[in-house]
């Protein structure tokens, strides 16, 4: 007599994780860790430039999704409900820090989309492509405040378009616009400040080389 073979277990899908998991179970809630965990520390990383705190910021991100997960309505993607909560989250810690913050409602005049010269201050920078180092760019998008450099992170780093922004930080599609046009001026600012210093140290140790110094003195 052949055997009843098992039946075969249906891969749990993310509305089925999400539906479970507002009923409390536990394993679902572990299946959607596992989704976006990565995701939820890359952009806590890149907002905070730093790896433990990060971590930890993650794992608070995902406290507060499993005391919320209730509230989610299906609204919007769920990925995007999650990285707003994470938003939240690190903007909150950032805050508690002191670092100067900028308004997401910051705008321009109230016509400003409707005058001067048509621009996209949302399209590509070419000027930031490839100018600088790695680490250059790195430490100036530390520098820049809270709301900025959130926005530029979505955009430029996560790719996510402005309505997407928009729905993650609770702004219109023209403020995110405007705050990353505002993002790429501050960043190009640092940038250039910051190759000038590299310049005038790398000018002042080849005045402090032996052999430079030499030269000065014989041509003297």
């Amino acid at each position: 007599m052949a055997r009843n073979r098992p039946a075969e277990t249906k891969p749990l899908t993310e509305a089925d994780a999400i539906r479970l998991a507002q009923k409390g179970d536990a394993a679902a809630f572990e299946h959607l860790y596992g989704l976006h965990s990565r995701r939820v520390y890359a952009l806590c990383l890149r907002m905070v430039a730093n790896p433990a705190d990060a971590e930890d910021l993650a794992q608070e991100a995902f406290l507060q999704l499993f005391r919320k997960i209730g509230t989610f309505r299906g609204e919007s993607a769920f990925s995007t409900w999650l990285h707003r909560m994470t938003v939240n989250v690190v903007l909150m810690r950032l805050r508690k820090k002191t670092l100067p913050a900028v308004s997401l409602e910051e705008t321009l005049d109230p016509d400003d989309e409707n005058s001067g010269p048509k621009r996209d201050v949302g399209a590509p920078d070419l000027r930031l492509s490839g100018a600088v180092d790695r680490v250059n760019i790195e430490r100036s998008i530390e520098q820049l405040p809270p709301g900025y450099r959130t926005v530029f992170v979505l955009h430029d780093i996560q790719g996510y378009e402005h309505n997407e922004i928009a729905g993650i930080m609770g702004c219109s599609v023209g403020n995110s616009k405007s705050q990353l046009h505002k993002a790429r001026t501050r960043l190009r600012e640092h940038l250039q400040e910051e190759l000038r210093s590299q310049a005038r140290q790398a000018r002042q140790e080849h005045q402090d080389h032996p052999a430079a110094k030499a030269v000065t003195e014989r041509s003297e």
